[in-house]
């Protein structure tokens, strides 16, 4: 994690520094999960196709990335394309795939020397070849960095997750291996894509926007949901900081008087 010194170079401005005096850099968030919403409405707001839009985000992305890193954050957790995303229109899903691609291959050195661990979480089949191949070479690249997590949520949809470890349940207690009665919640979370990593503490959701688009449905049962209006294309490492400094100043009682 890094020093006061450096947080106070990486976070500037006066709005920074005055939320830098009430971060507490020994409890930072293990794990964020953002919802990035807003890039087709930035783009509109503008007379720009929705593909600028997708762009632009991917540069809020970028700085999204080492900002979590200055505030110590383990897993960080980005929604990219839901399953659901499919239904938008070829030519936008065709420039996303490509985008993706794009920015993988031109990110991945820095990521990988920051010593960022790239993981996908979500369905490879149906993704188009060069964008599964992608991903694919980055988290092998990655696989021994150890900074940070960057999960990348890619063609995923939480309730299919839930039914795939499901699927994988019923399998070891046909084959005998797993009876009714002993199934319990470590079974469920064992089967899930996010299987060895802690729960999201902090939710983020940019755009205003107040629902949770099928995004990590059994691990955010007790995330901290924080909402912007700010557009995705917009959110600055700025309010990242605010985001984590409004989390450190609630108190989590998992269900609790």
């Amino acid at each position: 994690m890094a020093d006061a010194r450096s947080r106070a170079a990486f976070f500037r401005g006066k709005r920074a520094s005055d939320l830098l005096g009430s971060f507490d850099p020994t409890s930072p968030p293990r794990h964020v999960a953002v919802i990035m919403d807003g890039n087709g409405r930035w783009a509109a707001k503008r007379g720009l196709p929705r593909v600028a839009g997708h762009a632009a985000g991917a540069k809020a992305v970028r700085e999204l990335v080492p900002a979590a890193a200055e505030l110590g954050i383990e897993v960080l957790t980005i929604y990219s394309f839901s399953s659901e995303n499919w239904r938008r229109p070829a030519e936008e899903v065709s420039a996303l795939m490509e985008l993706f691609v794009e920015v993988l291959e031109r990110e991945v050195d820095e990521l990988d020397r920051a010593g960022v661990r790239i993981l996908v979480l979500g369905k490879r089949e149906g993704l188009p070849e060069p964008t599964r191949a992608a991903f694919d070479r980055a988290e092998r690249r990655t696989a021994d960095n150890r900074e940070m997590t960057l999960c990348v949520a890619l063609n995923y949809g939480s309730r299919a997750e839930m039914v795939d470890s499901v699927r994988d349940i019923a399998r070891r207690v046909s084959e005998g291996s797993l009876g009714p009665a002993e199934i319990g919640e470590a079974d469920i979370e064992a089967g899930l894509y996010t299987a060895g990593l802690p729960d999201p503490d902090l939710v983020i959701r940019t755009s205003g926007e107040m629902r949770v688009s099928n995004f990590l449905l059994w691990q955010i049962a007790y995330s901290e949901i924080w909402v912007t209006p700010v557009l995705w294309p917009d959110f600055k490492r700025v309010d990242l900081l605010r985001a984590v400094v409004e989390y450190q100043g609630r108190h989590r009682r998992y269900g609790a008087s």
